[in-house]
């Protein structure tokens, strides 16, 4: 199947219903749809390559992105915030491409045209024109940068059968109420983005679009749209819990979905906000740019189950990512190949028509169709899938591996920390050494010994950081995770 489907479905289905509203504007499923055929009909005419969008969350980015798939080219959307160095390399990369952006222009390169992105949506509606043609579902329909916290960012191949395959095995369509509306705070190019604007739309629910998030203003925004669901990453929900800060809840009755992932989310921040929004539905949502979003959900029974259990072995479940969505096998592995035991930790490899786990003219599959997502986790008894981290944040120390993720809960659990990040620095006696960066309250105070002694009580010994840093903030994505590189960096001297 092509999105082109899901286009002419929904506008088909849902007609004059609003599907986006975005900086007090609005659009319907039958005007985007109308829109995007005449897109279509422009890249067809000016025989663009792909379509680059440069911008914040926006009615044009449905309408770009539907207008591509219909000219059987690849959308790509691109971090609008990088450095014009880094931004310039990425457009270059992409010569022939048609641009859309919002505010100043960019530098292009030769055989681009380009449109700032209210003046695209102006042009499109003085056009008259067919629905688009049906594409090869072969046929790469986006081109997404990895953030690239561990190496340079790379593009990810997402082809129409991979997002079709995603739809179709997690979303009903029209599954959604008439009134119902999912708010949209996450960037344009990032997997979270594309992902909730396809199957939002699939779902027929309206989309309430936020170009920049503010914890007060998505607040305000919950409360005044009458939001049914949303999306945030850790670091946003953990900026909506200060922002509540001495608030028994945060009166947001409609509220009855909140999908969190994209990075790891602290624990701490996890049982306060499922204290702050006692009548919304939790979902844990874990996937990779390259499995073209969810792989695996930890829905809202898990989370009550296991925050209200006194049971160790079922309130753990709430540092999981949930059991594996249909159609999506997992594999945990020993460096060797070998598969590890229950409980075991281990290499983490997906298999599933969703998963492309291909890079610009490279595939990561083997011959099998496994994927390495180069994540350490585990698997309970129960089929419940733990992440460790990514496995170059693994932290070998005396022989040991250590998960970073287990010491920074406890580290982010003491009342003065609101940030931690732990890595590991090359060691002579024991391989690497264990420093932590943690980021002070409004307190800005922190006693080190207090917390090596916390850290020492809660796990042991061997996971005590021997250096603890105090920063005013760690270096992050856009997306909430955390540049370990940047602070490796930063520690070593190099």
């Amino acid at each position: 199947m092509h999105l082109g489907l899901v286009l002419d479905m929904a506008s088909s289905g849902y007609g004059d219903r609003i599907a986006v509203v975005a900086n007090g504007e609005s659009m319907s499923y039958e005007e985007i749809a109308r829109l995007s055929w005449a897109a279509t009909e422009r890249l067809v005419a000016s025989d663009a390559t792909s379509v680059l969008y440069l911008g914040s969350n926006h009615l044009s980015y449905p309408v770009a992105l539907f207008g591509a798939a219909g000219a059987g080219i690849p959308f790509i959307p691109l971090n609008y915030r990088l450095g014009a160095v880094q931004l310039s390399a990425q457009i270059e990369a992409h010569p022939g491409s048609y641009v859309i952006y919002e505010g100043e222009p960019p530098a292009l390169g030769n055989g681009m045209d380009a449109v700032e992105r209210n003046q695209f949506i102006a042009e499109m509606r003085d056009v008259s024109a067919e629905p688009a043609p049906e594409q090869d579902t072969d046929l790469t329909c986006i081109l997404l940068y990895t953030s690239g916290t561990t190496a340079a960012p790379k593009a990810a191949v997402l082809r129409h059968r991979h997002l079709m395959s995603y739809l179709f095995s997690s979303v009903e369509f029209a599954g959604a109420e008439e009134d119902d509306a999912a708010l949209v705070s996450v960037p344009p190019y990032h997997i979270a983005g594309v992902a909730n604007l396809l199957s939002n739309f699939y779902a027929g629910r309206r989309i309430v679009y936020l170009d920049r998030f503010d914890p007060e203003i998505w607040l305000e925004t919950v409360r005044r749209e009458q939001v049914t669901q949303a999306m945030v990453i850790p670091t946003m929900l953990s900026r909506i819990v200060d922002a509540l800060d001495g608030e028994q809840s945060a009166q947001t009755p409609s509220l009855r979905a909140l999908s969190y992932g994209g990075s790891r989310m602290p624990l701490p921040v996890l049982e306060r906000a499922l204290s702050l929004f006692p009548e919304t539905g939790f979902v844990n949502a874990y996937g990779l740019t390259e499995t073209s979003s969810t792989i695996a959900l930890l829905g809202p029974d898990d989370h009550r189950d296991a925050f209200s259990s006194s049971d160790p072995v079922l309130r753990q479940r709430l540092t999981s990512v949930g059991q594996l969505l249909p159609g999506i096998d997992v594999e945990v592995r020993h460096e060797d190949g070998s598969l590890v035991e229950a409980g075991e930790p281990g290499l983490v490899f997906l298999k599933g028509d969703q998963i492309s786990g291909e890079y610009a003219g490279v595939s990561l599959l083997d011959d099998d169709g496994w994927f390495p997502t180069r994540d350490r986790g585990w698997i309970d008894a129960d089929g419940y899938l733990f992440i460790e981290g990514r496995a170059d944040d693994t932290i070998i120390r005396g022989g040991e591996n250590i998960a970073p993720a287990e010491i920074e809960d406890v580290l982010i659990s003491h009342d003065d920390v609101v940030d931690a990040v732990v890595i590991g620095l090359p060691d002579d006696e024991w391989g690497q050494r264990l420093v932590a960066v943690v980021v002070a309250g409004e307190s800005k105070t922190i006693d080190i010994e207090i917390l090596k002694e916390l850290v020492k009580t809660q796990l042991r010994s061997s996971k005590t950081p021997e250096e603890i840093h105090i920063w005013d903030e760690l270096p992050r994505t856009d997306t909430g995770k955390i540049l370990r590189r940047n602070v490796v960096a930063d520690l070593s001297g190099s």
